[in-house]
């Protein structure tokens, strides 16, 4: 590996659809991870609907696959060209873009019988001709192929991020789905897995009483009351109940999902309610599976970070963890996940592997994602 620092710009959308996050980070060998600029483009109605179409669909057509790749490839150059554009760099001062592409359905082990798959709605190559860039893309499914679950990646980027002090750390990413990365002095590799939704389901439930697409702050689930009935039958879903690895998406966790476990009776607000008490209880009790009641740093980082009840919640749940941010790592909660494709995308450059088979339990350490050449 080179010890000269390259600067690479990493694209995450997340399974919230709310839009493209691009992270423009300088990495080297011998020093940690450093976020130096960012840039947000929201997902445009028509984009996010015909994506939300996809996810999870019985039948989609060729053409419904390619007018949506490309409406979201173009989205991506522009998050892209227009961070370049703020920080007066040119494509070629940019080693590569790692893009994650758009998850529509994760189905590690499997669905209805078929092998093991997961499909991320991405270009490449029409990334790479839209930015003169170099692209990296493809990640998840080398780990998958290894036998792994694909998922989550990200906490390699956390151990190269976070493991530099001597404490006991979980990193919480509170996405559309929740997941958990153990850091530990006294472990040799670190651990984690999904835990289950996160803001995918408050959203959904959100959107179908309100008219914006989130609630802010938590502000209508901290004034609901919990349904203890409700909860005990959501929690009875044995996802939440698998040994790790695991890992989780939208074709698991959705509207109709959540609608057999309604009596009908139920007000809407104290569903909401219950759906954050959801994520947290289930947040806490895989952290609990893996640590036991070990005092530690909890870092939350993802949307949910700025969701105080949800945060409220947890600490309630977990007395024994300090609440954090990533913050102190120069790093806003928004920026993780972006930063870590930044990141993998410059693991695959230097032929590094980055999965973590204590995480997803591959066969054993690869080198994730293809080289596509502006």
């Amino acid at each position: 590996m080179q010890n000269a620092s390259e600067r690479y710009i990493g694209l995450m959308s997340g399974t919230s659809l709310d839009g493209i996050d691009a992270a423009l980070v300088e990495l080297s060998s011998n020093t940690a991870p450093r976020l130096i600029a960012t840039h947000a483009v929201a997902m445009p109605p028509l984009l996010r609907q015909a994506l939300l179409t996809l996810c999870h669909a019985e039948q989609a057509s060729f053409a419904q696959l390619a007018t949506a790749e490309e409406a979201f490839c173009q989205l991506q150059a522009e998050a892209v060209n227009t961070l370049l554009r703020q920080q007066t760099l040119a494509p070629g001062d940019i080693r590569a873009i790692g893009s994650h592409g758009q998850t529509i359905e994760h189905a590690p082990n499997g669905y209805n019988g078929s092998p093991a798959y997961t499909l991320q709605l991405d270009n490449p190559s029409r990334l790479a001709e839209l930015t003169g860039c170099r692209v990296v893309a493809d990640f998840r499914r080398r780990d998958l192929a290894a036998g792994g679950q694909a998922a989550p990646l990200a906490p390699a980027f956390h151990q190269a991020l976070f493991q530099a002090n001597n404490q006991d750390h979980v990193i919480l990413n509170l996405g559309g789905f929740a997941n958990i990365t153990w850091l530990s002095q006294g472990t040799a590799s670190p651990l984690g897995f999904d835990t289950g939704p996160a803001n995918v389901l408050l959203d959904v439930w959100y959107q179908r009483h309100h008219n914006g697409t989130f609630d802010g702050n938590g502000r209508w689930a901290a004034g609901g009351r919990i349904d203890h009935a409700l909860l005990e039958r959501l929690l009875s879903e044995p996802f939440f109940h698998q040994p790790p690895p695991r890992s989780t998406g939208r074709e698991l966790f959705h509207l109709p999902w959540l609608a057999r476990h309604l009596s009908g009776e139920e007000k809407a607000q104290d569903v909401q309610a219950t759906l954050a008490e959801l994520t947290a209880a289930s947040v806490a009790q895989g952290i609990t599976q893996l640590i036991g009641e070990t005092p530690f740093t909890l870092v939350i980082a993802g949307g949910g970070a700025h969701n105080g009840d949800l945060c409220q919640r947890l600490a309630r749940y977990l007395p024994k963890a300090t609440l954090s941010t990533p913050d102190a790592w120069g790093w806003p909660a928004d920026w993780i996940e972006a930063g870590a494709f930044a990141w993998l995308a410059y693991r695959r450059l230097h032929n590094l592997p980055s999965n973590l088979p204590s995480v997803t339990g591959a066969a054993g350490p690869r080198v994730l994602g293809g080289v596509y050449a502006p």
